[in-house]
């Protein structure tokens, strides 16, 4: 089963992704994980990503492109995979179709104060990295790590004001996405306004109607 997840930052896509990884036993693929993992390994691709990060700009549709190519090429990814982050843009969706077939696309949706909530609320380790929420994922002790008793940290683009424009440029720059796979028939919109549980539970059962494919 090959999968795209789609949705506005703080949706909660990396959480849903681990657990269906988990389920089907298949890679979750996160394009901003390869990312830093390459610029923490400082490879020449690390390098050049670097370059664009440190620069606040996106990092070029041939480069990500190539990134993807190279990691959906791996042995693990033979009998499907879930991406999380790529594609970004509508070229990308359009190379992606070049490199394999997707089956099914996640659309993930919520209200806007439920988002800015879930982001707002974010609080990040400055040590291990390890995220918390101040409502649904309290530390033990307000702003230190259970894990490590590092700082936690609010990140300047999780801040309630931040994230509304975020979120206006997630739906200006996703709507061509949508509507691509919209009009190729695989997109499937899952109200993401639920627990974790819930979400799976949801794309499990849909997973599970698609013909010769069983959970």
């Amino acid at each position: 089963m090959k999968i795209v997840m789609l949705g506005p930052p703080g949706i909660g896509k990396g959480s849903y992704a681990k657990e269906l990884s988990k389920r089907l036993n298949i890679p979750h693929i996160s394009t901003g994980d390869i990312f830093r993992e390459e610029i923490k390994k400082n490879t020449d691709l690390g390098k050049r990503v670097r370059s664009y990060v440190e620069k606040g700009e996106l990092v070029p549709d041939d480069i990500v492109v190539e990134v993807v190519r190279r990691r959906l090429s791996e042995s693990d990814c033979a009998k499907g995979f879930i991406l999380d982050g790529y594609p970004r843009t509508l070229r990308q969706a359009e190379e992606l179709d070049k490199i394999t077939k997707i089956d099914l696309v996640f659309n993930f949706v919520a209200p806007l104060e439920v988002i800015i909530d879930r982001v707002s609320g974010r609080r990040i380790c400055r040590k291990c990295g390890a995220i918390y929420h101040i409502k649904y994922k309290p530390p033990r002790k307000e702003g230190v790590c259970d894990i490590c008793g590092g700082e936690l940290y609010q990140r300047e683009d999780d801040k309630p004001e931040i994230v509304r424009n975020r979120l206006k440029i997630y739906e200006e720059q996703f709507r061509p996405i949508v509507q691509y796979y919209k009009n190729k028939g695989i997109l499937v919109t899952v109200n993401a306004a639920r627990t974790i549980d819930e979400v799976v539970k949801e794309c499990v059962s849909i997973i599970k109607k698609l013909e010769s494919y069983k959970v």
